[in-house]
């Protein structure tokens, strides 16, 4: 293997009535540091977590700094990633008072025996690995989805942001990390911290999912993506049966998606799904809606 690709995304909760003028450079400019690290060697894993901890620490997308509160004015914030090599994942659900939950889902897989730590039990192992705390909820948290797809509760409004990579060793990973719907109950949990639902990767393809997270997990959308490359689908053809699926279901969002052969899909029903992209040939692109993209 001697090409790399990837593909990331910011959430599929778009709205043609707000201004993207901050997420499209800032995307943009994420795979562009991606590709430098793909090209100089690294691996999947490492470029999804650091691309993920860059989405969580700009405050501009419904994960991380960007986090909206529960009911209760809490932050719950899940988080999950893969490794397609050895199908090895960890994960951590509705942690409280932590900056990078990709990261402490990074301490379960490498650290526990577990995939998946939630609430107080992920929190005491977050302290006990001395991950970076958040002080102050009201000055740390930002509210990015405010303006976005996020509705009272009811409405499932969403918003996500994954990475999904193919390295030069032909290594597969996937991370996702989120707030969760915007005025969710209290210790709701979607997709985003559950293998197969909100992430996959395997030794055919990665993915990571944004949405409304219930139907995500219904269908186990992301490894059933995979599942259908792995039955002879092409990578476009899989993930748009999963997201067409999903809206017979009642739902919306989008996925994007990476195969063993740096093919990239990214198809979503909503109204936008803010990605960028890198493909084996080296481009690097941003798009929100389904404009032309914006190439560097």
């Amino acid at each position: 293997m001697s090409r790399f690709a990837l593909a990331l995304h910011g959430g599929a909760g778009a709205r043609r009535s707000r201004d993207y003028s901050q997420e499209r450079p800032h995307m943009l400019a994420l795979a562009e540091v991606a590709r430098t690290r793909l090209a100089a060697g690294a691996p999947a894993l490492d470029v999804a977590v650091e691309t993920v901890v860059a989405l969580e620490d700009s405050g501009l997308y419904v994960a991380g700094r960007g986090a909206s509160p529960n009911l209760d004015g809490d932050y719950e914030l899940d988080a999950s990633l893969m490794d397609g090599s050895t199908q090895a994942a960890g994960a951590v659900a509705a942690l409280k008072g932590f900056r990078n939950p990709v990261i402490a889902a990074r301490r379960v897989l490498e650290r526990t025996p577990h995939v998946m730590l939630a609430g107080e039990g992920a929190g005491a192992f977050c302290r006990e690995q001395g991950l970076e705390t958040v002080a102050d909820p009201g000055s740390w948290f930002t509210g990015a989805g405010i303006g976005e797809d996020n509705h009272p509760p009811g409405t499932l409004a969403h918003g996500t942001v994954g990475c999904v990579v193919l390295d030069l060793e032909g290594r597969l990973a996937a991370a996702t990390s989120t707030a969760g719907v915007f005025g969710k109950m209290p210790g709701r949990v979607g997709d985003t911290p559950i293998p197969a639902a909100g992430t996959w990767a395997d030794s055919h393809a990665a993915v990571s999912g944004t949405g409304q997270g219930e139907y995500f997990i219904r269908t186990a959308a992301c490894a059933q993506t995979s599942w259908r490359v792995a039955a002879g689908a092409s990578l476009d053809q899989a993930a748009q049966a999963v997201i067409d699926e999903i809206g017979r279901l009642g739902g919306d969002g989008g996925l994007i998606a990476v195969d063993r052969n740096g093919r990239i899909a990214m198809p979503y029903n909503s109204q936008g799904m803010k990605r960028a992209w890198v493909t084996p040939q080296g481009e690097v692109g941003v798009a929100v809606f389904d404009e032309g993209p914006t190439f560097i």
